[in-house]
């Protein structure tokens, strides 16, 4: 299998620090904040890359929170990675909503009892048949109201 040339690895992982969102986003995450529900990011991302992000993203004024692993030094999908969120939200597992493309995030959200939503934009197929989504989705528009 073919590498990239590792001198392409910094302008890759830089490349994310400029992202776009999907078009979607922000009519979702306005309206998600109109019905008065509590918005935030979890990432694996560091507080560095995670704050480009948002930015870049134009999302800010849309989030309570951008939680980061940094403070953990523990990645996804480990329960206490997870219980960051119903720690900085004081709520209950069953209380939250967690939104992912990445199914294997899902995976992790669902098994600590979150309600957890699988966007699968790519319509990739199934890799965790034992840890379902709530519900998969093609886009955030398809998310229920509160």
């Amino acid at each position: 299998m073919p590498s990239v040339d590792r001198r392409l690895r910094p302008k890759l992982l830089d490349a994310y620090l400029t992202l776009d969102a999907f078009p979607d986003t922000r009519t979702t995450l306005a309206a998600l904040r109109a019905q008065g529900l509590r918005l935030g990011i979890l990432s694996n991302g560091t507080p560095r890359m995670l704050a480009a992000a948002v930015e870049a993203a134009g999302i800010a004024e849309y989030l309570d929170a951008v939680l980061s692993v940094d403070t953990l030094r523990r990645y996804k999908p480990l329960p206490e990675v997870y219980a960051l969120a119903t720690d900085a939200f004081v709520m209950q597992r069953s209380d939250v909503g967690f939104v992912s493309s990445n199914r294997w995030d899902v995976m992790g959200a669902a098994s600590f009892g979150f309600q957890a939503y699988w966007v699968n934009r790519a319509g990739m197929p199934d890799e965790y048949p034992d840890f379902p989504p709530l519900r998969r989705i093609g886009d955030l528009a398809a998310l229920p109201a509160a």
